[in-house]
């Protein structure tokens, strides 16, 4: 049996305590009373990471997609979008009652039915991953026999068009239609990135780390992020000094490594749970009429992050031992009962 690369589960654990930090410090820290310059600090790091976290997520996602996409029935990539959309409509319920708590906190909620319908369809919520996931999936199925020279060069002008601001401003639909390219690119060229990962230095991560701060920093005096084909070209440095630097770290540095390796092991109840702790922490710490100084701030995004990552693993591992783990994967019990039945 072929051992388990050790790199790609650390850029999921990488790529979701992005996510999390992401809306500490927007939806949180930059509302807190006192919060200052080294809060604007923190915001504007959290930009400059905007071209790694999502696409790269997507391009490992992609990456292990290949058999459920590619199986002559049909039923695994069927299953696996199946899944995905009966978790994000749960959860995108579950918040919506749970946000009703926390109305000061910044973020998209459902306040009718309407408007609950246009988040489960049109108008993707914070949750816009996984009903991302579930249409690149279909997509990819629907492509399957098409060569990658000619779906990924126009996954990539569909990216561009998106990035430059053509697709309305519908929730996180804009988002959800510029990463289609990443999660191709994962599953039309995961030998490629295999490739590139096992050639992993740590001087090819800090050269890979030179061009994509360059990068940025071009793209944001030039004042280009809007300009056609300039967001996806820069998410594809990211990415590659993403895949570099995460398959350096499992290489090189295991203690840093192991830990994120198994977050990386645990992204979805991180990933649908974490704006609920977050959410009410930021009303406790409101009400409490809580302010801010120079030197929390500093630390406070991380230690909150850190937080509410915890809190996220205990609420899960709290919820599969009362016999809740469905609401992760709600086709559970009809995959046993049909295991049953074929088992007859």
């Amino acid at each position: 049996m072929t051992a388990r690369v050790g790199w790609p589960d650390v850029a999921k654990g990488v790529c979701i305590i992005l996510v999390v930090l992401w809306h500490v410090v927007t939806k949180h820290a930059i509302a807190v009373a006192g919060a200052g310059p080294v809060t604007d600090a923190w915001a504007t790091l959290n930009a400059q990471l905007l071209p790694l976290r999502m696409p790269l997520f997507f391009l490992i996602s992609g990456m292990f997609a290949a058999r459920a996409v590619n199986a002559p029935a049909g039923t695994p990539w069927r299953r696996r979008a199946g899944r995905l959309a009966a978790v994000y409509v749960i959860w995108v319920v579950i918040q919506t009652f749970v946000l009703a708590l926390t109305p000061d906190f910044d973020t998209a909620r459902a306040e009718n039915g309407w408007q609950l319908l246009a988040q489960l369809t049109i108008s993707p919520t914070n949750l816009w991953y996984l009903l991302a996931l579930a249409v690149y999936l279909l997509v990819a199925r629907l492509v399957r026999h098409v060569p990658p020279a000619v779906v990924l060069p126009v996954a990539f002008v569909i990216a561009a068009v998106a990035a430059a601001g053509v697709i309305p401003d519908l929730g996180n639909l804009w988002q959800l239609v510029q990463n289609l390219f990443f999660f191709l690119a994962g599953l039309r060229l995961r030998s490629v990135i295999e490739r590139f990962a096992a050639g992993a230095t740590p001087l090819r991560m800090l050269m890979l780390g030179g061009a994509y701060v360059a990068a940025v920093g071009a793209v944001g005096v030039l004042g280009m992020r809007r300009w056609p084909g300039v967001w996806p070209l820069l998410a594809v440095v990211a990415v590659a000094f993403g895949v570099m630097a995460c398959a350096t770290i499992d290489r090189h540095a295991s203690v840093i490594a192991r830990p994120l390796r198994w977050v990386g092991q645990r992204t979805l109840p991180i990933y649908v749970i974490h704006i609920i702790p977050l959410a009410l922490i930021d009303g406790a710490l409101r009400g409490s009429g809580w302010v801010v100084t120079p030197a929390v701030e500093a630390v406070w995004p991380i230690v909150l992050t850190a937080v509410v990552i915890t809190v996220c693993l205990a609420v899960h591992a709290g919820l599969v031992r009362v016999w809740l783990g469905v609401l992760f994967d709600p086709l559970r019990p009809i995959d046993r009962m049909t295991q049953a039945r074929i088992a007859d």
